[in-house]
């Protein structure tokens, strides 16, 4: 579904990705993992457009690589930031409501949907999201981007500053999402979280890609492990 070869992302004159190639299927996790500074979050800015880049970014079969933000999101790419960036004045229902692409046009996801999906939000439908807890600012921000009926789905640290019951929570939802069709690229810094929900894992060191591969073999690749993820 997402094909991304030799990718390169510039801040100014700092060249930051140097020549990334990873892909996602359909309905796959797939995480980027790596120490902070690597190029994880400048991968996922650099699909969306956000960033100076160069390279062949392609979704479903179409190169996307030369399109601005707003144009990537409507091919059904949607992005999950680190930040959350909910608007906290409105309440969790307007929060939903600005999600959609449009109002005239059903999607696979409504509102019944996001509720069902963390029934917590629907109890604060109409509480400000400003006084949510981080851990339901995170759940609301993943289901306004559902609201936006991506083909994928791509969240920067989903479980950062959450507690240990709300990460377990981030994590089922991402492979109840995962499990209706949507594939999700994660970036995500806790190895127990991506090792277990993800189909296909890629590590990072210095603007690359220095590791590919299943579960299963990074858990046995323990060079691997040492040099680009472990503090």
């Amino acid at each position: 579904m997402l094909e991304v070869r030799d990718l390169h992302a510039y801040y100014g004159k700092s060249h930051i990705l140097q020549g990334v190639d990873f892909r996602v299927g359909e309905g796959d996790i797939v995480s980027l993992l790596g120490r902070n500074g690597v190029g994880r979050s400048t991968t996922i800015k650099a699909i969306m457009g956000e960033v100076e880049r160069t390279g062949s970014v392609r979704f479903k079969g179409r190169e996307i690589g030369a399109l601005k933000p707003h144009q990537v999101a409507r091919c059904g790419l949607g992005y999950v930031p680190e930040n959350r960036d909910i608007f906290p004045q409105l309440t969790v229902r307007e929060n939903l409501l600005l999600g959609m692409k449009s109002t005239r046009e059903v999607g696979r996801w409504r509102m019944r949907d996001m509720f069902e999906l963390f029934p917590r939000l629907q109890e604060r439908a109409d509480t400000p999201g400003g006084v949510l807890s981080g851990g339901e600012q995170q759940m609301l921000t993943i289901c306004r981007t559902l609201m936006g009926d991506p083909d994928l789905m791509m969240i920067d640290e989903p479980t950062e500053g959450l507690a240990p019951k709300m990460v377990e929570l981030v994590a089922d939802l991402l492979e109840r999402i995962a499990s209706r069709g949507v594939s999700i690229l994660l970036v995500e810094q806790k190895l127990t979280i991506a090792l277990r929900i993800s189909k296909r894992l890629y590590v990072m060191g210095h603007g690359r890609v220095v590791f590919e591969g299943t579960a299963q073999a990074l858990k046995a690749n323990d060079a691997v492990r040492k040099e680009w993820l472990e503090v």
